[in-house]
């Protein structure tokens, strides 16, 4: 997008000042049809899961749209045009859509009721879809995520988001996905994943929090792009990168490990005691089966 003086704007406008920000709201067309589109038909796709097939439980559809509110109040609100004032915002908003919008979303099973709209064969659909035999899809959930957080975090792919308006969305886009991927994995108690998907949820943890420090410890500013932008928060570009590596670095750090933690607790307390099968299945004689 270019600017009457044939500077390059960013995608979410030019940088606000603190007393207009409650005004600049992103009222993108496109952007607002497509995030309508998206939850129209993961209605249309859990009513005729409901209707056809099988439930798709009220509390999953609940988490959805919660989900995508959050997901549709960051990429419209102020927080927008505050995102090309601060780095310390746009990681604000990234943790939110990661942290918060994503597990939401993925608890909603959007696949499982968008592809219904598609997928239905002879009055015959699936609610969830098989069960993955790839054990490992926890863990290149959590590598895609990591790889794509350090690409659109590093210094120069990060500024040429503010120069192409294909950039930004391609960081939007490709990071809120694989965030939903990872979600879906470590939310699924698949007993058969359960190490990988510890595994996955350790990794992020790890991943997430040494980004942060690197970004917060680091002894000079990063971010081209906010250089000019931070003075009218009363900011300097420094301070404003440590910020957003301390955004980065503690709940991202915290989160992924504790929700792994949780996780994998309740998977082991769902499984039946070896000692008890042992017990019941053991026999002084062979084919006799002690009661």
């Amino acid at each position: 997008m270019l600017g009457g003086s044939g500077s390059v704007v960013p995608y979410c406008g030019a940088p606000p000042l603190p007393d207009t920000l409650w005004m600049r709201w992103n009222l993108d067309p496109v952007l607002l049809m497509a995030l309508l589109a998206i939850g129209c038909a993961y209605a249309l796709g859990a009513t005729g899961l409901n209707r056809k097939f099988c439930v798709l439980p009220r509390g999953r559809q609940a988490a959805f749209y919660a989900g995508w509110a959050v997901t549709t109040a960051c990429l419209v609100s102020p927080l927008c045009p505050l995102s090309v004032s601060l780095f310390a915002a746009r990681v604000g908003q990234h943790m939110i859509l990661a942290l918060i919008a994503a597990p939401l979303v993925a608890a909603g099973r959007p696949v499982a009721a968008i592809s219904f709209l598609w997928r239905t064969s002879g009055g015959v659909a699936r609610c969830y879809p098989e069960r993955s035999t790839w054990t490992a899809a926890p863990l290149a959930a959590a590598w895609l995520f990591a790889a794509l957080l350090w690409f659109w975090h590093s210094p120069a792919a990060y500024g040429a988001t503010f120069t192409s308006t294909a950039a930004y969305w391609s960081m939007h886009v490709s990071m809120f996905a694989a965030s939903v991927w990872l979600w879906s994995e470590l939310l699924d108690r698949n007993p058969a994943r359960v190490v990988a998907a510890t595994g996955a949820g350790v990794i992020s943890s790890a991943q997430m929090g040494l980004l942060g420090a690197l970004i917060t410890l680091a002894p000079r500013p990063l971010y081209a792009p906010h250089a000019l932008t931070t003075a009218a928060w009363n900011l300097t570009p420094l301070q404003d990168q440590q910020l957003g590596g301390a955004i980065m670095w503690v709940p991202g750090g915290v989160v992924f490990l504790a929700v792994a933690m949780v996780m994998l607790w309740l998977t082991i307390a769902r499984a039946p005691s070896p000692l008890i099968f042992a017990t019941r299945s053991s026999s002084p004689l062979p084919g006799i089966a002690t009661p």
